[in-house]
């Protein structure tokens, strides 16, 4: 019995493989600015998580309904004040739901003046949703690429680097609720404010975005919530001295209880 079209494309979808999906999706995906006029409204942490749930079950993922989950939902304390977790010294990663392996939903939490490392996002796509205070994204040129051109010959992203390459080219804050979105593929999506389809893309052949995040205030703290698919365990930061390394990925605390050494 033949299978009809429709038959076919069920089958197709069944064996399209997630992660190797969602990394190739890095490389034209354009953010949304406002959620879908026609998208599900998510009125609690708990009814995000489970819409998540929801789209990760097929294989072929509509990264662009993940984007809309995350600008619906509007940041309740009650409900996500257990999973932030501060850290006198420095910015914390805290799980708050590993997504079956498909997708880590994080609270990060910033205080007072705390930064990342400028990093790159390991092929994956990044939601960062303001829940709490404010946060600053800076982008960075990827060292030894030309700032006035879209398209460069590959590096190799081995060789040391000295501080006169690596180069700020933006600078975006989020504001509360706000959604950011970076990828390895692309610093940034350039979308038109009326009509969100029609984008500009910066394309980059060696597949990285850079940027450091950053809490501006001095005397108030800051809280994210962050989206990772597929998720990594490691990435390359580029530290003070400017010498790209790979560093390992851990969790302060997982469901809002504190990681051992051993666990993280």
């Amino acid at each position: 019995m033949a299978l009809s079209k429709i038959d076919t494309i069920d089958t197709e979808m069944e064996q399209v493989d997630q992660e190797k999906y969602l990394r190739q999706a890095t490389q034209y995906y354009c953010a949304l600015e406002k959620p879908l006029k026609y998208g599900p409204v998510i009125e609690t942490l708990p009814d995000l998580i489970s819409a998540l749930h929801r789209e990760f079950e097929s294989n072929y993922v509509n990264i662009e309904m993940v984007n809309h989950l995350m600008l619906s939902y509007k940041s309740n304390p009650k409900e996500w004040r257990k999973y932030a977790k501060f850290d006198r010294y420095t910015y914390t990663r805290n799980l708050v739901d590993a997504g079956n392996g498909k997708f880590n939903l994080l609270i990060l939490c910033w205080g007072e003046g705390h930064s990342s490392s400028v990093h790159d996002h390991a092929d994956s796509h990044c939601f960062m949703k303001m829940l709490k205070g404010d946060l600053r994204e800076k982008r960075y040129q990827y060292p030894n690429r030309p700032a006035n051109m879209d398209r460069v010959q590959p590096q190799n992203h081995h060789a040391e680097i000295n501080d006169s390459e690596l180069v700020e080219i933006g600078e975006t804050p989020i504001p509360l609720n706000d959604v950011a979105y970076i990828n390895g593929a692309y610093f940034n999506s350039l979308c038109s404010p009326n009509q969100h389809f029609i984008c500009v893309f910066r394309v980059f052949t060696d597949n990285l975005g850079l940027h450091r995040v950053e809490n501006p205030s001095h005397s108030d703290t800051s809280v994210s919530l962050h989206l990772y698919c597929p998720p990594f365990d490691s990435c390359s930061v580029f530290q003070d001295n400017c010498k790209k390394s790979t560093a390992k990925v851990t969790f302060w605390s997982k469901y809002g209880v504190r990681t051992k050494l051993d666990e993280q």
